[in-house]
């Protein structure tokens, strides 16, 4: 997608490379007086990071490249080829966009010496999110379920030395049908039917409604606004069967639009496809929601993977 200059939502990470891997733990202080650092709270910073870019009036999760024909628009791991998902998108997403990364890969310090590359001294690494739930016994005998969030360091391939990265060579753009988008929406089964002006999906006939293709400036905003209304469409109670409860203006009708929004922009990135969501805008209601609850914005990316992941799997 199209470069956008956007507000920092990145973890702040003051580390730079070495040639000690930034996953390696220092070894435990000599001073026994010394006060442990509290940790941060890592859910109240990214937030906090989002709100500054939505006051800004920018959306941290609008990918900031055009496909470079070796990877899709989904941040991946360079090394293992599995893209990241949830939160993580939008950080290398912002982060990318603020560094002007053009490429979507990114590695640990350690994974780049395994490939045979240097991160270039000086760089900064992005920091993300790792999560987990860990089983414990209690007293009881029973199983506890414990959640527990973890940060690690990654940079980008661009800030790598030495390193064997292959660009395949791009298609002219054209505004011609995009056969990977009708491929998806004719996979997922969804009753589309392009009539009128107005595009909304209707869970009481489980049918989507978009306005004719011809009404659209470019085949790519068809195909966004398309995605938009299936993500709203996996909730259904036959499918991920999510809470999309709530009058318009409400809180849980806003979180769900913001579900959508997400989900669309990595079901594009996925596909290549730089397009523009044509509905309406919820970014104050989303303000007011981030203000009101730091985890907001990680519930809306993990069930905008679940649904990615739902309408690239089926």
């Amino acid at each position: 997608m199209t470069m956008n200059q956007l507000t920092q939502t990145t973890v702040p990470n003051p580390a730079t490379a070495t040639s000690v891997s930034p996953l390696e733990q220092s070894g435990s202080s000599k001073t026994k007086c010394t006060k442990r650092k509290a940790k941060p709270d890592m859910y109240q910073m990214v937030t906090d990071n989002i709100i500054k870019a939505l006051e800004a009036g920018v959306k941290p999760w609008v990918c900031p490249w055009t496909g470079n024909g070796a990877a899709s628009g989904l941040p991946a791991n360079f090394s293992t080829g599995t893209a990241y998902s949830g939160i993580n998108i939008m950080l290398l997403w912002s982060s990318a966009a603020e560094q002007g990364y053009t490429d979507p890969r990114w590695l640990t310090y350690k994974q780049a010496a395994e490939q045979g590359g240097q991160v270039r001294k000086g760089e900064h690494g992005t920091t993300i999110i790792y999560y987990k739930m860990l089983e414990k016994e209690n007293e009881a005998g029973e199983t506890e379920h414990i959640p527990m969030l973890k940060t690690f360091t990654v940079f980008n391939v661009q800030q790598i030395d030495n390193l064997a990265v292959e660009y395949a060579v791009l298609p002219v753009a054209s505004f011609d049908p995009i056969e990977k988008a009708e491929a998806l929406t004719a996979r997922s089964g969804a009753k589309i039917t392009e009539k009128g002006i107005q595009a909304f999906y209707r869970p009481s006939t489980d049918e989507i409604y978009l306005p004719e293709r011809f009404r659209f400036n470019h085949a790519a905003d068809f195909y966004a606004t398309q995605f938009h209304e299936l993500v709203h469409w996996t909730g259904a109670k036959s499918r991920l069967n999510r809470d999309k409860g709530g009058k318009y203006g409400s809180d849980k009708y806003a979180f769900e639009e913001l579900i959508a929004e997400l989900g669309c922009a990595f079901l594009m990135a996925d596909l290549g496809i730089t397009g523009d969501v044509q509905h309406e805008n919820y970014i104050s209601s989303w303000l007011k929601a981030l203000n009101d609850d730091k985890r907001f914005i990680f519930k809306a990316a993990s069930a905008a993977s679940k649904a990615h992941r739902y309408l690239t799997e089926c």
